[in-house]
């Protein structure tokens, strides 16, 4: 089965990266790339920058999704390789965004060829996440979007005050802890890109491809739950 705290590690992850991107580059999300919808909105009407980056976001995250479905269907290795291949190849990603913000910062938070790309680089990480959970991970939370998880941990606490649960009332309360702990992490993700954004400037970009390394660490250490 999957390693629950993988996927801990990773809405960490998601949510530092998703924060980062929205707030180092005109609002784009990397992560929740159908929020772009609103945000290349309101960039139209307002006349704000980032149009382009957010335009291409939805594109750009379809063909890395079908790209990773495509080569995990042609590789013969295990399931264990094929994740860890996967985060191997997210990392490198998250490397690539974080050299090309360190040498090029600070961004102007525009449609520039620098920013696009560094952006571009980010939504095809999270979409590699995304394909990843969606492939190997699907019986844990999910990692990179939390309406879901935040709606199924009020309808589990619902079941459970209402005591109508029964015999699934020990199943219901661990899939409760395992949401629990994936919106946690995304909330403490999105709060740590706010401070460190601030602190550190453009080497923020450097903790995403540190978190990463530390899930790799984790899948590779870690026993199956």
């Amino acid at each position: 089965m999957a390693k629950p705290h993988l996927a801990v590690v990773l809405s960490l992850n998601a949510g530092y990266v998703d924060t980062m991107g929205f707030l180092a580059l005109a609002g784009l999300f990397t992560a929740h790339v159908t929020g772009n919808f609103v945000t290349l909105g309101a960039a139209s009407v307002f006349g704000s920058s980032g149009g382009l980056a957010k335009l291409l976001a939805l594109p750009v995250f379809c063909i890395i999704v079908l790209l990773t479905g495509l080569l995990m269907l042609r590789l013969k290795q295990g399931r264990e390789e094929k994740i860890r291949l996967l985060l191997v190849i997210q990392l490198l990603f998250l490397i690539a965004a974080a050299v090309m913000a360190v040498l090029h910062g600070p961004l102007q938070r525009s449609d520039q060829y620098t920013e696009v790309t560094i952006g571009m680089t980010l939504v095809i990480a999270m979409a590699i996440q995304n394909g990843l959970h969606r492939i190997h991970l699907g019986k844990l939370p999910p990692t990179t979007l939390m309406t879901g998880t935040t709606t199924q941990i009020m309808l589990d606490a619902a079941e459970l005050l209402n005591g109508s649960a029964g015999s699934h009332r020990p199943a219901i309360i661990g899939r409760m802890k395992r949401m629990i702990a994936n919106l946690a992490a995304f909330a403490i993700g999105c709060a740590g890109a706010a401070i460190a954004i601030t602190v550190l400037g453009m080497w923020c970009f450097v903790i995403p491809p540190v978190i990463q390394a530390i899930a790799f660490f984790t899948e590779t250490a870690e026993p199956d739950a």
